[in-house]
């Protein structure tokens, strides 16, 4: 980017590709204002990174109208095809998967349940490895581009990437280890709602927030000026102490607690015949999207159970705050945007109660996708954080370079499911 410094690496090789990476495309003069280098360092850079396959060439400055005279200086960009990096979602009861370019553009997902037998060990490693190689296929990419591979999962993950048996031996069936599960490049796992936080961090720029994802059971991203929490065994975030919390009492998310009190109000023959609520309950949809459209519709029931869960998100955010000192909760997951009513509800508690600092509630607008989105962002700064330590497909000198160019390739349209 124009006006954008980079700073210098271990070689000069490290620091031209650093500019790559900010730069769309670049001349010498360019990368020689960005990094302090030479003329001839960069031109040697330049050609060695040709040569490696990280950057290629484009047409010069001449033939796309921004130099008339003298000899044409060279253009270079980052050959966004390179390699790939692959997010996955890897969800109890769903498996998302993408597989993204060198900026980030989405090239194919693909989608996988491992069905009645989501906590067996070798069905859930065969679906998030059958998953994957359907979402490379799809994007019609070899897995041996494949240089980095982040795995979302619900459970806290240590910086070796391993996670304690917790929860009765859940967390160890959620990450039993995913090491070869593309066979190719680095697999990197991380807890889901740490990647939610980094999507959000990485959309919003805040400094101070929580992602909170809220459908089955609470847990939360945490970034404090800018930084992400972790932990020493990976556990900042984990709602277990809402147990001792009055009015919360547990970790169980909105969409579980949603259910859970429709399912009480059954029982106690207070949802009336005829009613919005009763016409989901009758069609087997107590989930919280149903409950929350019932509410729209007027519901009194269903009304009553927004009233309550924007209690219990109120109480959540209260403990997130007085904790941190954070100065927003981001509501994340397929629940985030049909509970807009809940979070007006909760944001006005926060008010009344006066409870300083007052946090601002928040829906995240990336859906249920947001925990790959994060799992992308993640890869992609695995590789930026030290690219030539990757090895490129060694077939891709011949099968992959592409004559000079200057156009973008454009990625494969992604459809984003709604929210559910």
């Amino acid at each position: 980017m124009p006006g954008t410094r980079v700073t210098a690496r271990g070689s000069s090789t490290e620091t031209v590709l650093d500019h790559a990476f900010a730069a769309r495309a670049f001349t010498a003069t360019d990368a020689m204002h960005a990094t302090g280098l030479t003329r001839s360092t960069v031109l040697a850079a330049c050609d060695e990174l040709v040569r490696l396959g990280w950057i290629r060439e484009l047409r010069d400055a001449r033939a796309v109208g921004q130099y008339r005279i003298g000899r044409p200086a060279k253009r270079y960009g980052l050959d966004e095809r390179a390699g790939v990096v692959v997010g996955v979602d890897a969800g109890q009861h769903r498996v998302t998967v993408f597989v993204a370019d060198l900026r980030g553009s989405v090239l194919a997902r693909a989608e996988g349940t491992p069905g009645a037998d989501d906590l067996d060990v070798d069905v859930r490693l065969g679906t998030v490895s059958d998953t994957i190689a359907r979402a490379l296929s799809s994007a019609g990419v070899a897995a041996e581009r494949v240089l980095v591979t982040t795995i979302g999962v619900p459970a806290p993950v240590a910086a070796d990437g391993t996670s304690l048996p917790g929860d009765g031996g859940y967390w160890a069936a959620m990450n039993p280890g995913f090491d070869g599960v593309t066979g190719h490049g680095l697999v990197v796992v991380e807890n889901d709602a740490n990647l939610a936080a980094v999507a959000e961090r990485d959309l919003r720029g805040d400094a101070s927030f929580a992602a909170l994802l809220a459908g089955e059971r609470l847990g939360t991203g945490l970034v404090v000026d800018g930084r992400l929490l972790r932990g020493s065994h990976g556990g900042a975030g984990e709602m277990r102490v809402l147990s001792m919390v009055t009015g919360v009492g547990s970790a169980d998310g909105l969409g579980r607690a949603a259910k859970d009190l429709v399912d009480a109000a059954g029982q106690q023959d207070r949802i009336a015949p005829g009613t919005p609520l009763a016409a989901a309950v009758r069609a087997g949809r107590t989930d919280a999207a149903a409950v929350f459209a019932a509410a729209r519709s007027g519901d009194p029931v269903a009304l009553d159970v927004v009233e309550q869960l924007g209690d219990r998100l109120a109480r959540v955010c209260v403990v997130l705050a007085s904790l941190l000192d954070i100065d927003r909760v981001v509501v994340a997951g397929a629940i985030a945007q049909p509970a807009g009513a809940v979070i007006d509800h909760a944001q006005t508690l926060l008010h009344e109660w006066s409870l300083d600092p007052v946090p601002e509630i928040v829906a995240s607008t990336l859906g249920a996708d947001v925990v790959v989105h994060g799992a992308i962002a993640l890869a992609l700064d695995v590789v930026q954080d030290d690219p030539l330590s990757l090895a490129l497909p060694a077939a891709r000198a011949s099968s992959h370079r592409q004559p000079v160019v200057d156009a973008v390739q454009q990625p494969v349209p992604v459809e984003t499911p709604a929210a559910v």
